[in-house]
């Protein structure tokens, strides 16, 4: 069944949280975590790659936490998991270079009755995920404005 891991779920959820505050206030790892009822050690590492990839801002110190490094309506579902999870695929046979490296070769290769529907399908899904932004997940029901 296609379902979102945990770790884009939990980065969602993070970054659902960082869109709906003031652009100014900062949110803590340990505080998102505490709030939505999440491990905060994994919080902590997602929120690192996300700041390692633009889409938070880390601030360090006492008063420290994060923001959102990017407009809402500039983060698209696709790009989410494909930063915390490498490039979307729907089946492990056809990942090329995934967050673990690469698959084994699947013994079907060249010869596999499913292989196109399931890239043609990929990529429908693939489109689909890039239209959704973090803009109309965090504020559902909102008309969006696309950016001047």
């Amino acid at each position: 069944m296609l379902a979102l891991t945990r770790k884009v779920g939990y980065g969602l959820i993070a970054l659902t949280h960082l869109a709906r505050q003031p652009r100014e206030e900062l949110s803590t790892a340990r505080g998102i975590a505490e709030r939505f009822g999440l491990p905060p050690s994994l919080l902590m590492n997602i929120l690192k790659e996300l700041s390692a990839a633009g889409y938070v801002q880390s601030v360090r110190g006492v008063r420290g936490g994060y923001r959102l490094g990017r407009e809402p309506q500039e983060v698209s579902l696709a790009d989410l998991v494909e930063v915390l999870e490498g490039q979307f695929q729907l089946a492990r046979c056809m990942r090329a270079n995934g967050p673990k490296g690469k698959a084994p070769p699947c013994p079907l290769t060249g010869r596999c009755p499913i292989a196109g529907p399931v890239r043609k399908l990929r990529g429908e899904l693939h489109d689909l995920m890039k239209g959704w932004t973090l803009a109309e997940i965090a504020n559902p029901g909102e008309e969006q404005s696309t950016p001047a």
